[in-house]
């Protein structure tokens, strides 16, 4: 008895079915991955929520936003105001991550040379998941300005990123300051810089020192941190992104803290590079955490005067979420 195969025809129709069938399933397929990320990035917002409010039950303040983009962290400097390196850096010892916070520890604030140089440098290059939103990077090292810490860290070219960052409010407390090593190193003269000239609405902000009770509008109705907003051309160069150019713990600039002035908005290619406003690489929402450590999604149509005073931690005019 002879076999009979199938013919052209049938082959055909058969794969033209197969190619149907993976057409219909490839954007289910891509839909479920994509929740998976925004999962996980809404996982690392809490993560970032919860450490804060730890940080704040062991030092009576939130993380502070550091000095400026000048300066990273130094383990002997402790928390609060006269830690240089920002938030990023502050939460670390309740990430689990305290091996990295300490670093480069000798008991000298602002040494200037080996090890502590080398050790800033090596806490600066290595990149954590905490960090970063799966749907934006991988977890690498990435391309930074090149600029010299000059006081507590060596020349880097590569560095770690983050794509959250803590709520500055009204934008005020990203401050440039004296830029000179020199000036760096006069301790006096940076608190009578940044006390003077700080009056951020926010809770993260240069030489910030925020407790739970200053959140007078409430927790539940106030901003912690949140996604940043970037250009998707950027992601993989952030050194031609003068607001992604650097380390995670850098202190206070719009790297690693954004202010609420401009509409939040999705990642979006040839639009508003160096932008200063929250946003995400996510369709229809970006993730935000609540000073009481709950990790939210917000529309991106958010009405601007409502996202400003979730923003501000006690200008009285308390804003609920919206639905």
């Amino acid at each position: 008895m002879s076999k009979k195969g199938f013919t052209l025809v049938e082959l055909l129709v058969v794969i033209a079915i197969i190619g149907m069938l993976v057409g219909l399933l490839l954007p289910a397929v891509q839909q479920a991955r994509e929740a998976a990320r925004q999962m996980q990035c809404n996982n690392n917002l809490k993560q970032l929520g919860l450490a804060s409010l730890n940080h704040e039950s062991t030092a009576g303040i939130l993380p502070s936003g550091g000095w400026w983009w000048y300066f990273t962290g130094d383990p002997d400097a402790g928390f609060g105001k006269e830690q240089m390196g920002g938030w990023h850096y502050c939460v670390l010892p309740f990430l689990e991550q305290n091996a990295l916070f300490q670093l480069g520890a000798d008991g000298d604030r602002f040494s200037s040379g080996s090890p502590q140089m080398e050790n800033a440098k090596t806490r600066c290059e290595t990149p954590l998941s905490s960090f970063l939103c799966p749907s934006r990077r991988t977890v690498k090292q990435y391309p930074t300005s090149g600029a010299v810490y000059p006081v507590n860290a060596s020349r880097m070219t590569m560095g770690n990123k983050t794509d959250y960052v803590g709520n500055c409010g009204n934008g005020t407390g990203k401050l440039d300051g004296p830029t000179s090593v020199a000036a760096g190193k006069d301790l006096t003269l940076n608190k009578k810089w940044r006390d003077t000239h700080s009056a951020s609405k926010g809770v993260i902000f240069s030489r910030s020192s925020i407790t739970l009770g200053m959140v007078r509008d409430g927790t539940s109705n106030t901003y912690l941190c949140g996604e940043k907003y970037l250009m998707p051309e950027h992601y993989e160069y952030g050194n031609k992104d003068g607001q992604d150019n650097e380390s995670a713990f850098i202190g206070a600039d719009f790297d690693v803290m954004r202010a609420s002035y401009e509409q939040p908005a999705q990642d979006r290619s040839n639009y508003n590079s160096s932008s200063s406003r929250f946003g995400s690489p996510h369709a229809g929402s970006f993730g935000m955490t609540l000073c009481d450590g709950s990790a939210q999604r917000i529309s991106y149509s958010i009405d601007l005067e409502a996202h400003q005073n979730l923003s501000y931690r006690a200008d009285g005019q308390v804003a609920q979420l919206p639905n």
